[in-house]
C-alpha cells in the first residue's frame, strides 16, 4: 500500500513537471517506474501510455472548444501516427528492454532540445491545386484581431514524420508531442497555436492505438497504471494552474537539466544491462 502511495505522489510530480515544460508526464513516468520502482520496461511503457491518454483527453476538449484545434488536419495525420504507434508497440515486443532504454534516453534528449528551441510561428497562404487544397488542410483560428487564415504546406514530409512520431509513442510510451509539433511547425508550416493544440488532440488517439497492443500482451497492470494515471492527471491540473504565475523560461531550463541527467542515467543503465 505504501508503494502505491509513493507511486501516486511520484506520478503527481511527473504530471506537474510534464505540464510545466510541455513535454508531458510520460517522459518522467518511464524513468520513475524503471529506475525508481524497478518495474520492467514494457510494463512501465504500458502504464505511461494510459497516463498519456488521460492527460491528453482533458486538455484536448478545451482546445477544440476554443477553436484552435484543426480536427481535419488532426484526423488526417492520425492515420500516420496510429499506424506508427501500432508498429512501434509491436516492435517493442521483440526488443531487449536495454535497447528500448537507450532509444528512450536518446529521444528524450532530442525532445528537450526541440522544446528549448524557439518555435516559429507561420501563417501560410493556400496554394491552389496543392495536396493541402485537395484534402482541405487549412482553416482559421481566433486571434485578438479576429479570425486568422492559414494553410498546410509539405503534406507528404509532414505525414512521414508523423509515422515516426507515432512509432516512438508506441515503442517508448510517450506522447511524442515534440516530434508532432516539429512536423507541423517546421515541415507543414502551421501556426504555433494550431500545431500545439492539434498535437495535443492527436496524442491521446495515438496512445490508445499503442496501449491496445500492450493490453493484449498483458503488459498493462491496473495496480501500476491506476495510481500513475490519477497522479499524472492531478499533477497536470496543478501544473496548468501554476503555469499562469510561474516563470516558464527558467522552469524549462531547470527541468531540461533534470531530464537530461535522467536520460544520461537511463542510457548508462541500458548499456550496463540493468533493465528488466
Amino acid at each position: 500500500m505504501s508503494e502505491i502511495i509513493i507511486l501516486f505522489i511520484g506520478a503527481i510530480a511527473a504530471g506537474l513537471m510534464g505540464s510545466l515544460t510541455g513535454l508531458g508526464g510520460g517522459v518522467i513516468i518511464i524513468p520513475l517506474l524503471t529506475l525508481g520502482f524497478g518495474v520492467p520496461m514494457h510494463y512501465a511503457i504500458g502504464a505511461s501510455l494510459i497516463s498519456v491518454i488521460g492527460t491528453s483527453s482533458g486538455a484536448a476538449v478545451a482546445f477544440v472548444k476554443e477553436g484552435f484545434t484543426n480536427m481535419r488536419i488532426g484526423m488526417f495525420l492520425e492515420i500516420a501516427t496510429t499506424a506508427g504507434a501500432v508498429s512501434g508497440a509491436l516492435v517493442s515486443g521483440f526488443l531487449n528492454p536495454n535497447t528500448i532504454g537507450i532509444i528512450f534516453a536518446s529521444i528524450l534528449i532530442l525532445t528537450v532540445l526541440l522544446n528549448l528551441k524557439g518555435k516559429p510561428d507561420h501563417q501560410e497562404e493556400l496554394s491552389k491545386g496543392s495536396l493541402a487544397d485537395k484534402l482541405k488542410l487549412y482553416g482559421t483560428f481566433p486571434d485578438k484581431d479576429g479570425l486568422k487564415h492559414y494553410a498546410s504546406k509539405n503534406t507528404i514530409p509532414g505525414f512521414l514524420m508523423m509515422i515516426f512520431a507515432g512509432a516512438m509513442s508506441g515503442l517508448l510510451g510517450i506522447g511524442s508531442g515534440a516530434l508532432k509539433v516539429l512536423a507541423m511547425d517546421n515541415m507543414m508550416k502551421l501556426p504555433f497555436k494550431v500545431s500545439t493544440t492539434t498535437s495535443n488532440f492527436m496524442i491521446g488517439v495515438t496512445a490508445v492505438a499503442g496501449a491496445l497492443i500492450y493490453f493484449q500482451r498483458g503488459q498493462i497492470i491496473p495496480v501500476i497504471a491506476a495510481p500513475v494515471l490519477i497522479g499524472v492527471v492531478v499533477g497536470s491540473f496543478i501544473g496548468s494552474k501554476t503555469l499562469m504565475i510561474s516563470k516558464t523560461k527558467k522552469l524549462k531550463v531547470f527541468f531540461a537539466i533534470v531530464i537530461t541527467i535522467l536520460s544520461i542515467y537511463m542510457m548508462y543503465n541500458g548499456v550496463t544491462k540493468n533493465f528488466h
